[in-house]
């Protein structure tokens, strides 16, 4: 099957979102599909932005893009449609798993070339978004994120474009394995092989890195206590 684009979402509307659940009291989180084709800039697509410019946007995180599979197979989950758009996202594509799109590989979508970059990391406005109970949590937990890119070469993206991926570093480090640090030496690779990563993607593996070794620590700690060894 041909990967293609199957809608192009910028924001409807801005919304007012709960202190709790907000740094910024705004999200510009509901995005819909559009009929047009659309320009794609350096910072995104035209007619899109972000509220909390702190935590979000920027070169690195440009273009989101969901894979239509993995909402279906959050729909079944939830008992729920989840049109394009309901994630988030810029695009909703078909035909690429786009969570496990390797980290430095370049997309060509219509007349752009885009970059994977990083995984989408939930947040408490997307959870108050959605509504589901616990929601960043099992999206953590299955880890279908999702890609940002950034935009090597501008132009613009309509629905029913083909993807191709033009360029996989020879690394293979996925988004799906960014996001989940499970193998600290494949993120240490990652650090080395893509030289361009965002300072973002430095902390967060510096956080994964952190956690592996707090983690070390409390298992030797029990383990000693086990065998009745002083602490």
């Amino acid at each position: 099957m041909t990967a293609r684009v199957l809608a192009v979402c910028v924001v409807h509307a801005e919304l007012e979102v709960p202190a709790r659940s907000s740094k910024v009291g705004r999200t510009a989180i509901d995005k819909r599909p559009v009929l047009q084709r659309v320009p794609v800039r350096a910072l995104g697509l035209d007619g899109d932005h972000v509220c909390d410019t702190k935590h979000h946007g920027g070169v690195h995180q440009a273009v989101y893009a969901y894979a239509e599979e993995d909402a279906r197979r959050w729909a079944e989950e939830l008992g729920r449609d989840l049109p394009a758009g309901w994630f988030g996202e810029n695009l909703r594509l078909s035909g690429l798993p786009v969570s496990d799109a390797v980290l430095g590989a370049r997309w060509a979508i219509g007349d752009t070339l885009l970059e994977v970059s990083a995984p989408r990391v939930p947040c408490a406005t997307f959870q108050w978004r959605t509504g589901e109970q616990q929601w960043v949590k099992r999206f953590t937990l299955q880890s279908d994120t999702g890609a940002y890119f950034r935009v090597l070469r501008e132009g613009s993206i309509g629905a029913g474009d083909p993807v191709e991926i033009v360029h996989t570093p020879a690394h293979g480090i996925t988004v799906r394995d960014l996001f989940t640090g499970a193998d600290q030496a494949k993120l240490d690779l990652l650090l080395e092989a893509e030289p361009t990563i965002s300072d973002d993607v430095r902390m967060q593996i510096e956080r994964h890195r952190k956690r592996g070794a707090n983690a070390a620590r409390a298992g030797s700690s029990a383990a000693r206590a086990e065998s009745g060894a002083p602490l």
